[in-house]
Formats: structure tokens, sequence, C-alpha cells
């Protein structure tokens, strides 16, 4: 008995040490997209482009998480950047005043790529007749909206005088 707790007695802080040092469980990624992930965060960006070109303000507020920030780049003639922005709520706007109808249908470019999804965030980038976005989208109340865009025109259109 005696020997049996002098063992004990050894062995546990030698014990302890090895369970100290072991590394807990490494965090796990989510669970890999499914088809449905994919078409409904696909079907959020041509909602978002569809909505302009049509002026569907209903198509383009079900593409948007209502804090939305669309945002972009220029640079002025002094060589100086600014950014601007635009919220969800002017965007509806702009879309149901029908800002981007004057694309006539046999030009509209609708190319949306998913380039990576990660559990309940995604990213896109759509290409457009005019633009290039940028986008990140977030699974919201069980749907996927478009929470940021980053874009900036094509080059045949940053040649355009007024742009």
């Amino acid at each position: 008995m005696k020997i049996a707790l002098v063992l004990a007695a050894l062995l546990l802080p030698a014990a302890l040490q090895a369970q100290a040092s072991t590394p807990a469980t490494a965090p796990r990624d989510p669970a890999p997209a499914t088809a449905a992930d994919s078409a409904a965060i696909r079907r959020a960006a041509l909602d978002y482009i569809e909505g302009w070109y049509t002026g569907d303000a209903a198509r383009m507020q079900r593409a948007l998480h209502p804090q939305l920030a669309k945002r972009w780049v220029r640079t002025d003639e002094k060589g100086e950047s600014w950014a601007g922005d635009t919220s969800a709520e002017t965007l509806i706007h702009q879309t149901r005043r029908g800002v981007g109808t004057d694309v006539p249908p046999a030009e509209r470019r609708t190319e949306a790529r998913i380039l990576d999804i990660y559990g309940d965030l995604a990213s896109v980038r759509l290409n457009s007749t005019r633009l290039v976005d940028y986008m990140h989208l977030v699974r919201w109340n069980g749907e996927w909206k478009i929470l940021n865009v980053l874009w900036d025109l094509r080059p045949e259109f940053k040649e355009r005088p007024g742009r």
C-alpha cells in the first residue's frame, strides 16, 4: 500500500505536467457550404444587379442587409484619393427611380462568381456592364444578405468625360 502511495505521489506531477502541455482540441471549421447556400448567395447577387437593371426595388431590398455599406475610392486630378459610400436606403431609392435601367437589356452583364464561403459569411465578385463589385454577404435571420460592397468602374467607363 505504501509503495502504491509513493508511486502515485511520484507519478501524479508528471501526469499533470503532461496533461497541461497537451494542446486543446483545435477549433473546427464550420461545415462546408451546401448547394442551397451557393444558390442563395448567387440569388442575392443577381437580385442586386438584375433589380438595378430593371428598376425592381423589391428585389434590391431583398438582396441587401439594412446596414449595407457600398463604397468606392476615387483619385482626383491632383492625385488625392477619397472614398464615398451609399446606404441600403439610398440604393433602394435609386433603384426605384430607375437609375440603372438605362443599360439596354442586350448589354446587361450579370456574372456573379462566389469567391469563398465560410460558415455564415461569403465573398462574391460581380461583373456587371459598368462596374466590378466585391461583395461580402452574411447569413442574416436565415437569409443571405449583402452587407458590404466595394466597387470600381470598369476601365472603359473610367475614360468617359465626367466620370
